[in-house]
């Protein structure tokens, strides 16, 4: 099976992440797109992350009814952190040798892309699905296995869904409803 990984903090998920997603497993030729919970980014401060278990829980809630597209995975929270995309795409391939694995990430992250561990082994070995992100033009595909995908965006962000929750504003709509009322059964984000 062809399987995008689409790795983020998901602090906390929301809609924007998941149109991502399953537009790229419905136009691209990946069968299933697995949403890796990253426990700490290495080139993200790990300061304001909620708990990796909650973040996952949140996750798994995010795609629940639609797992057979959509796959919440915690497989890094059992490596070494912080976590390297190199290093989990090496235990997975020992795992799981019957999937074939490609990344799925922002123009903002492949615009970063030669500050990764091993990033020419990522881009020789590994086909690299990009959505265009504003302000971020491709301008070195790096001779990378590369395909740009125009998923639609919406000018949603974690961070803000976060700066929201502390200043008492909803969060209807911009996060799936299991996931809003999780977080405020919770307090999680005050």
């Amino acid at each position: 099976m062809k399987i995008g990984l689409y790795f983020g903090s998901f602090n906390p998920i929301h809609t924007g992440h998941l149109i991502i997603a399953s537009y790229a497993q419905q136009h691209t030729p990946l069968e299933q797109v697995w949403l890796v919970v990253s426990p700490q980014n290495p080139l993200k401060p790990a300061a304001g992350l909620l708990n990796e278990y909650h973040r996952f829980y949140l996750t798994q809630l995010a795609v629940e009814g639609d797992e057979k597209r959509l796959k919440a995975v915690d497989i890094e929270f059992r490596l070494p952190k912080p976590s390297y995309t190199v290093n989990t795409l090496a235990w997975l391939e020992e795992k799981y040798p019957e999937h074939e694995f490609a990344i799925l990430m922002g123009s903002d992250g492949f615009a970063n892309i030669t500050r990764w561990k091993n990033y020419e082994h990522l881009l020789k070995h590994y086909a690299i699905y990009i959505y265009t992100r504003p302000g971020f033009e491709i301008k070195n595909m790096h001779n990378a296995k590369t395909r740009v995908i125009d998923a639609p965006l919406l000018d949603i962000s974690a961070t803000r869904i976060r700066e929201m929750i502390k200043k008492g504003l909803s969060i209807r709509y911009l996060v799936p409803e299991k996931v809003r009322e999780e977080i405020e059964a919770n307090n999680y984000y005050k």
